[in-house]
């Protein structure tokens, strides 16, 4: 069996007697794309610095197809581990051109230095801008200098931290897929740091979610976000409804009805936690809409308290009745019905996840 283009064992690191890594572990074949994705401070850009030497993990191992490149004893050097680096300042020198960038750092003759630039600023669609300096190109060209330039010399392994927040919403999206269409095509091992959900979910092929310095999921994206390990690994990725019960017989109850919590011991207090998008207003009570399926379980009555149209959406946030707690829910288009309206709600059972609360555990 082929050994991964990266494994890192058991990482840890600690500031102050804190933990910022602990116990980190993961494996990256040569073509995947893995995002170490959590919120800022986890010890996502931590790990990272490990992984590249210029951090050193007081416990630990960093394998690069399969030979040992890092321990608390052995430590091969930055420069010689074949690891790339790209970061969100894009980092490149401003008194050098935009050849003397990509050069940077490359072996052997002037002839085939000057090769392997031009090559990669084709690659990039940049060789028009050989001549130029940094400060005459926009974010979205510095950009592609920096991934040509982190390219150039090879690297088996490509560390990314959050590489594309530096650039607009209008070029971020064609750009991220760029450069993962050609990290791809050269077989490179990236590991990508962010704490962007969407972003991970588009360039990932696997997800390692990362809190308080460890790796509490780790999947291909679609798992990840359908089989949450947790309640905060669910609202991670978008809003989360919450509501509060007590296990009886297996049983939750709620205002939706009861919820199957099977192995669950009796008088355990749990969440049942679903999207907004899950969330179905029973039209039909008002005679305008179909009637609910059998997933969809007991309507239960609520008031309208804010309607906000979001683009493609609109967000409707209600109150269920008996003063219970608020309920957050999405459709499609322009809907917004005005405050106090009542109405009748349903949620996808299939769509819902009961945990124990972890206030309580």
């Amino acid at each position: 069996m082929t050994a991964p283009r990266l494994e890192i064992r058991n990482l840890v690191r600690s500031f102050g007697g804190r933990r910022v890594v602990d116990g980190v572990s993961l494996s990256i074949q040569p073509g995947q794309v893995t995002c170490l994705l959590g919120p800022s401070g986890c010890g996502k850009s931590t790990t990272l610095r490990m992984i590249a030497g210029v951090e050193m993990q007081d416990a630990g191992e960093i394998y690069v197809d399969g030979a040992l490149i890092c321990d608390t004893k052995f430590r091969v050097p930055p420069e010689r581990r074949e690891i790339g680096l790209m970061f969100q300042d894009f980092a490149l020198f401003p008194h050098l051109s935009v050849a003397g960038n990509v050069a940077y750092g490359l072996s052997g003759t002037r002839e085939e230095k000057r090769a392997r630039v031009e090559e990669m600023l084709d690659r990039v669609r940049m060789g028009r801008f050989i001549d130029m300096f940094p400060h005459q190109l926009s974010g979205g060209e510095q950009q592609r200098i920096a991934l040509a330039r982190a390219l150039a010399p090879r690297p088996r392994i490509m560390l990314m931290d959050e590489p594309f927040s530096g650039l607009d919403n209008r070029l971020r999206d064609g750009i991220r897929d760029e450069t993962l269409a050609i990290l791809k095509e050269e077989d490179t091992g990236v590991l990508l740091v962010t704490h962007e959900p969407d972003e991970a979910m588009r360039m990932a092929d696997e997800i390692a979610l990362m809190r308080d310095g460890r790796i509490v999921q780790r999947g291909a994206p679609y798992n990840v976000y359908t089989r949450p390990a947790d309640r905060a690994s669910v609202a991670f990725f978008s809003d989360a409804n919450r509501l509060a019960s007590v296990v009886e017989g297996a049983l939750a109850m709620t205002p939706f009805g009861r919820f199957l919590a099977p192995g669950v011991p009796d008088g355990t207090e749990v969440d049942i936690v679903f999207r907004p998008q899950h969330v179905k207003i029973d039209f039909d009570r008002a005679g305008v809409g179909p009637g609910p399926t059998a997933a969809e379980g007991t309507a239960a009555r609520a008031q309208v308290m804010r309607a906000r149209f979001m683009g493609n959406e609109s967000l409707v946030e209600f109150r269920l009745d008996d003063d219970g707690p608020v309920i957050k829910a999405t459709v499609p288009g322009v809907f917004l019905p005005q405050a106090g309206t009542v109405m009748w709600l349903r949620i996808r059972r299939d769509k819902c996840f009961v945990f124990a609360n972890e206030e309580r555990t």
